[in-house]
Parts: structure tokens; sequence; C-alpha cells
């Protein structure tokens, strides 16, 4: 077992005050019109999410979700001036590693809920307890309850990787550490497998990204400015272009401007929830019904951690700050991220061309991106989204675990 935590528990409550308030906004909410828009052509359907706010208004209860959140222990701490919070449980076995798994956008630290008790305690699931961590999960300064970020309008990737490496070596007194994540998070760890790799057992990653992903003059664009490659079969066409669509209007607005968007999400939770639903639907392995991935209580709580903390402008500032303070590598050696690295694919984010768990892996080793890790622990899975942990959480589990079995003394 570890030792005696440093820290005070803090649980979470969001007041009174504030669900009050959202309940008369959502009540005032003006629609517009959305006419033959039942299929999301246009975006997010009137229809569904007019079902959503009603279930929000009627039937969501935050106090139960608020309940099931504070099972785990919460603290909050400052670190280098920054409010972070983070949620743990300790791990149970002989010798649990300290671990800490960093989310995405547009996701929540509670995006890991279904990873945290087996990573923790793996023999109350089956599993050798040898293989149990001390598990840390913040949530990203500017998101969640890691609010508010007023001192610190140019916070990025790169410049979290630094204030976790603290966290989890000063503040919590960790010699060495594991570090996992998703998304933005997989960025943050590529950094901290960059910059302090020999502080780390190694990193677990949901894709092999270059840290310059959002370096460049067209850093909104995902091509690049590139044009669509000719020759492409008719499926191989859809399928790119289907992959351009998913992104283009998220990255444009996120990286142009996150300010102009951050007005309206910041005022109307419907807005908010609107705009980060067409994510979860888009992005999320879920045949046409999101409520086979998020129930419409899941969905619900994702978007309350944002808005009652109103976090949803400092959290998509995220994209522009990446670009505005462009990375710059701390060492010059190869491969960049020299931790040992396990990556997860997941069928949904297939690229064209790519139908079987092995074509994935032989087509993102045939990148430029390979090159940037020291990859240890490659697995592609059929099923599952971008949101890994949450829609396939034992296939994550399972390749965590074998990316560290071997690297934990």
């Amino acid at each position: 077992m570890t030792s005696q935590f440093p820290l005070a528990a803090a649980p979470i409550r969001i007041s009174d005050q504030v669900l009050e308030d959202l309940a008369t906004r959502l009540r005032l909410t003006r629609w517009p019109d959305d006419v033959d828009n039942d299929d999301w052509h246009y975006g997010v359907s009137r229809r569904y999410l007019q079902e959503l706010v009603e279930y929000w208004i009627d039937e969501y209860d935050w106090r139960t979700a608020e309940s099931a959140i504070n099972a785990y222990a919460h603290y909050r701490v400052d670190v280098d001036g920054v409010p972070i919070h983070f949620m743990r449980k300790p791990g149970v076995g002989p010798d649990p590693t300290p671990l800490i798994l960093t989310h995405g956008w547009p996701w929540t630290f509670w995006h890991w809920a279904k990873v945290i008790d087996p990573l923790a305690d793996p023999a109350a699931f089956g599993g050798d307890p040898a293989d149990a961590f001390d598990v840390i999960v913040p949530s990203l300064p500017g998101f969640g309850f890691s609010t508010p970020l007023p001192k610190h309008p140019d916070m990025n990737f790169w410049k979290v990787a630094d204030l976790w490496h603290t966290l989890m070596t000063d503040t919590l007194g960790y010699p060495k550490y594991a570090a996992a994540g998703c998304d933005v998070g997989a960025l943050v760890t590529g950094q901290l497998g960059h910059k302090y790799a020999e502080e780390l057992h190694g990193i677990h990653i949901g894709s092999g990204l270059k840290l310059t992903l959002f370096t460049g003059d067209r850093a909104w664009d995902l091509s690049g400015g590139q044009p669509i490659p000719t020759g492409l079969s008719e499926p191989d066409y859809r399928r790119f272009l289907s992959i351009e669509r998913r992104f283009a209007v998220h990255l444009a607005a996120h990286v142009l401007e996150p300010s102009t968007l951050a007005y309206g999400l910041t005022d109307s939770p419907v807005g908010l929830l609107a705009w980060i639903l067409q994510r979860w639907v888009k992005w999320s392995d879920n045949h046409g019904d999101i409520e086979t991935v998020f129930s419409k209580d899941d969905l619900l709580t994702h978007a309350m951690i944002f808005w009652a903390n109103n976090a949803i402008g400092t959290s998509i500032r995220y994209y522009a700050n990446a670009n505005r303070y462009p990375w710059t590598p701390a060492h010059d050696r190869v491969p960049i991220i020299e931790a040992p690295t396990g990556i997860t694919f997941v069928g949904h984010e297939n690229p064209p061309g790519v139908t079987t768990p092995e074509q994935r892996v032989e087509s993102w080793l045939a990148t430029d991106r390979a090159g940037w890790y020291n990859h240890v622990n490659l697995t592609a899975h059929e099923a599952g989204g971008h949101f890994i942990p949450w829609e396939v959480p034992d296939a994550w589990i399972d390749d965590l675990r074998r990316t560290f079995r071997t690297r934990r003394s």
C-alpha cells in the first residue's frame, strides 16, 4: 500500500445558487427554427437537443451525480500559481505505481470513471494485485474544477505537462510515476514523455500525434491546406471527407476565434450543450444512437462540469494557445518522446483504406509520426471511438497494464 497521502480531501459541491440560475436559463431558452434537420445535416438537431434539455429541467439530478463523483477523494492545490483539482483512488496491491490520467476536450475528469477502480484495485475485478496503480485524475487547468484561470490566459498542453510533473513529484512526492492520456491529454502525456522521460516509468496514450500538431499558419485545417488525394476509391473518398468534416468546424473555431465562441456558450447552457454534444455524437462509436455510449444523465453530468465552473471559454482556448505559443523541444535526441510508449487505436478513428486492427497499426507505423515515439506496445481495436476509456474501458485497461507491467521498477 502507498504511504499516508500528504493532502486533506475536499469534496466537490456546486452551490444551490448556480443550480437555480441554470434552471432559470434553461426554462427561458429561445429556440431557433431548425426545419429539415432531423438527420443532423446542419448540425445538432433541435428535436433531440430539446428532448435532452427537457430532461435536464424535469428529471436530471446533479446532486445524485455529485454524490457518485464524491465517492472518490478530491483535492485542490495550487501548483506554480495555477489552481488544480484532482481526484484520487489509492492503489490496492503490494506496490501500486503512481499513475496520472489526463483527459481531453470536450472531456472532463469524469470520463475516466469506468477505468479508475480496476486500475487501482485489479484484484477486486479478477486481476493481479501486482498491476495496481495509485490513480491521480486531475482536471486540466481551466477545465472543470481547476478554475478560475484569469492569470494564465496562455495555458496549453505543454505548459500543463510542467504543472503535472510538479504536482506528481513535488506536491505529491512520487519519485517516479506513469502517465496516460487521450486527445489533448495525449499531447500533455507525450510532452511528459519528451521532457521528463527519466522520471517516468512510461506513457500510454490514445493517439500517436506529433507535439507540433497545432503549430504553423494553417493549424485550423486538418489537411494543412493539402488537396484531397487523387485516385481514392469511392469508399475511401467518402471516409476522407467524413473525417475532415468531423473536425473542420471544431478546429477552425477553437484555433481562430475561441473568445467569440465563448460568449454564447458561457451565457447559454443550451448553447454550451449543443456545441459539445455535436462532438460527443460525431466522435464516438455510437452507430447513430448517442445513448448507446452516453446516457442522458452521462451527457448532462459532463456538461454540468463545464457549465457550473464557467470553464468553456478557458477550455476551448487550449487550441489557439497551442498555436500562439508553439511547442519547442526540450532536447534534440531521437526519438523525440523517449519514454516507453503504449498506444491504443480504435476503429472509429481509422484513416481511409484501413479496415482491420492489423492494418491500423501498420498504417501508423508507416507515417512520420511513428518515429517520434519510443513505442513498445501498439494495439488496435475494431470498436471504440474518441472517448476510449469511456467507450471501451476493458480494452484501455488491458492495453495500459501491458505497457507498464514490466516497467514498474
